[in-house]
């Protein structure tokens, strides 16, 4: 309770079922404020986690802070520097995650946004993956990544999303301007319901028979070919 209070980042909070009173009610009040997940376990989960006493509840500290949207976009205008925002949604591998933060970074993007209940955890194993990137690049966690890609285009940005079903290719857009860049799982890709949502969709072209790229180097390619543009203006 007082590293939440405290504003701490935790990357999520294991809770014992059946736990009720004004303590759980207002550990489950501050997890939703700051968007942590919260997930509801058996006792002998939580034994197994650790061997001291929980006392029916564990937190895993996040090993860098998370920053918020709304604080990172008003500064890189102010700053006069043209926006560059990658959305993930539903990348769960630590290692994805780690790689993804390690070419963001390197290529200039500003900011990595994850939605707080379908995220990697920033971990040893994610931070180690990045090669340090992940203490250098922001990491914003929401509750809604259609509300995040709302907010994106009310500060006029363009969300462009990778869809293996689209048709235009990659190189065909305009990527100088302020822009947010969607990616989602390798497994079931972006979600239809925020496809719907962005402003154009685009696939990377390809010559050999293998379904897709890995969603890491799909980001390295994407974010390469942005920096190309911006590098010509």
């Amino acid at each position: 309770m007082d590293a939440l209070k405290s504003g701490q980042s935790i990357d999520k909070i294991l809770l014992q079922k059946g736990g009720r009173g004004l303590y759980e009610k207002e550990l489950r009040t501050l997890a939703a404020e700051q968007h942590i997940p919260l997930q509801y376990v058996p006792k002998e989960k939580l034994n197994r986690v650790t061997g001291g006493n929980h006392q029916g509840v564990i937190a895993f500290a996040a090993l860098v802070a998370y920053q918020r949207l709304e604080d990172i976009l008003p500064f890189l205008f102010e700053q006069s520097v043209t926006p560059l925002i990658v959305l993930l949604d539903g990348v769960t591998d630590v290692r994805n995650f780690g790689a993804i933060a390690r070419s963001a970074e390197c290529l200039g993007a500003h900011a990595l946004v994850v939605a707080s209940k379908s995220a990697a955890p920033i971990n040893a194993e994610s931070v180690k993956t990045s090669a340090g990137a992940l203490t250098r690049i922001p990491v914003c966690r929401v509750p809604s990544l259609g509300l995040a890609i709302q907010q994106l285009q009310m500060s006029g940005l363009m969300v462009l999303a990778s869809d293996l079903q689209a048709e235009k290719q990659l190189f065909e857009l305009e990527l100088g301007g302020p822009t947010a860049i969607l990616l989602g799982s390798e497994g079931a890709g972006v979600q239809a319901t925020l496809l719907r949502k962005a402003d154009e969709r685009f696939i990377i072209p390809q010559r050999g028979e293998t379904d897709s790229l890995n969603v890491s180097v799909a980001a390295g390619v994407i974010l390469y070919e942005i920096l190309r543009q911006r590098l010509q203006q």
